[in-house]
């Protein structure tokens, strides 16, 4: 059987979206591409594990013909989407409303030999952690500033000082 791993992205200074629950900082626009991590963990992954929130954020009707991991996907949610986002004979959705210790038994059977990766936010890690289903924590950690009222670039790391950029 596979490990159980929640990987995510951090700001240098531990936050892991801005104040408005923006995450589009910690992953710019064709960041995920070519990457030896994210292949490693495709090539291993078989089954997926995220929040309701981190469904949502994404397209539902996309992840079939463009979704990294073409794995089933075992969502947290307290109710059921209607209609049912497209799936395709790799990736298939099942939306688990009897808790996080359910979604994570279902997505090792689903996952077999194989990993099962949880994607999502502070929440879902919360909660795996306080129940011991997270076998290997992956942080990365992203060369930028989300803290309050500081919006700081990687370009002033060597400076004397500190400069806020948009």
């Amino acid at each position: 059987m596979g490990n159980v791993i929640f990987g995510m992205m951090v700001s240098l200074d531990g936050f892991v979206a801005d104040r408005t629950g923006s995450v589009r900082r910690l992953y710019p626009e064709g960041s995920l591409g070519a990457n030896t991590e994210l292949e490693e963990s495709i090539a291993t992954t078989g089954a997926v594990v995220m929040g309701r929130r981190t469904y949502q954020m994404g397209e539902p009707d996309s992840y079939a013909q463009s979704y990294e991991f073409q794995v089933p996907i075992f969502v947290l949610t307290h109710t059921v989407p209607k209609p049912q986002p497209k799936q395709n004979a790799r990736l298939r959705f099942t939306f688990v409303t009897d808790g996080v210790e359910s979604a994570i038994a279902q997505a090792k059977k689903a996952a077999g030999e194989k990993n099962v990766t949880i994607v999502g936010g502070p929440t879902i890690a919360r909660h795996c952690l306080s129940l011991r289903l997270i076998d290997e924590l992956q942080l990365g950690i992203v060369p930028v500033l989300l803290g309050p009222d500081c919006a700081c670039s990687i370009s002033s790391i060597g400076r004397s000082s500190w400069s806020a950029s948009g």
